[in-house]
């Protein structure tokens, strides 16, 4: 635990030092959610209500783009020996992993309030009470850290920062394949059943339904069921990959 928490401590240090990452994490959310609701949102609702709808998606979307900077950063450290040379010390060197993690929680949090106020200020007014918030809290906290854990077990795996930033493209578009920007009943027949069983449309749907204080049904289940097994096979992936590849 010990080690944990300096490792956790050095990542938030590398975030708060990396000014342009950090500003890119707070300033996205919201440029997001204006083109979202006032380029796209007059076209696709007129009445104006898409505020309400896209907020979730923008949510997810950008949690996403927060955690991929953790594949490069992982594969930054594998690449500059860093790992290595924190396996010479008395310590277990697999939680600099955990700091990865965590620090990535902790700048998605803060990216995901950013969304929230910017948008309250532009109308977005949720119905939710204490439980539906804690209940979409919850959602998004372990979405996060299961995507996280993923794009850690990436950086390894690549061990080159442009490789990793790649292949972390390809869980960044599921958002934009889901339930997150247009109801899936406009998406063509052969790709609705592809956008409604994706962890994606889980979690934006939990959300979606408990910020609206709507009964979210089996969403929360489903995306809690999608995740944990991404986290359970992002911890497997990394235990096999760790060893590999920073002994030779």
């Amino acid at each position: 635990m010990s080690a944990a928490v300096v490792f956790v401590d050095r990542s938030i240090r590398l975030s708060m030092r990396n000014v342009e990452s950090l500003l890119l994490a707070i300033v996205l959310p919201a440029m997001l959610m204006l083109m979202f609701t006032f380029v796209f949102g007059g076209a696709i609702d007129p009445a104006g209500g898409y505020l309400t709808y896209v907020v979730p998606g923008i949510i997810v979307l950008c949690a996403g783009y927060g955690a991929s900077t953790t594949a490069i950063d992982v594969a930054e450290d594998l690449r500059t020996g860093t790992i290595n040379r924190f396996r010479t010390m008395p310590i277990p060197a697999v939680t600099v992993l955990v700091g990865h993690v965590v620090a990535s929680l902790a700048r998605n949090l803060l990216a995901t309030a950013v969304v929230l106020v910017v948008g309250l200020l532009m109308g977005f007014r949720p119905e939710a009470g204490l439980w539906g918030w804690l209940g979409a809290l919850a959602v998004l906290a372990v979405h996060i850290t299961a995507i996280t854990a993923l794009f850690a077990a990436v950086g390894l795996a690549t061990g080159s920062p442009q490789a990793a930033s790649g292949y972390t493209f390809i869980v960044m578009f599921l958002p934009y394949l889901s339930s997150g920007f247009v109801p899936l009943d406009t998406l063509p027949a052969w790709l609705r059943p592809v956008a409604e069983h994706q962890p994606m449309t889980a979690v934006i749907e939990s959300v979606r339904l408990l910020l609206s204080g709507a009964d979210p049904q089996a969403a929360p289940w489903m995306a809690l069921a999608w995740f944990l097994g991404v986290i359970a096979v992002s911890a497997a992936w990394t235990g096999w990959l760790f060893p590999r590849k920073v002994l030779h």
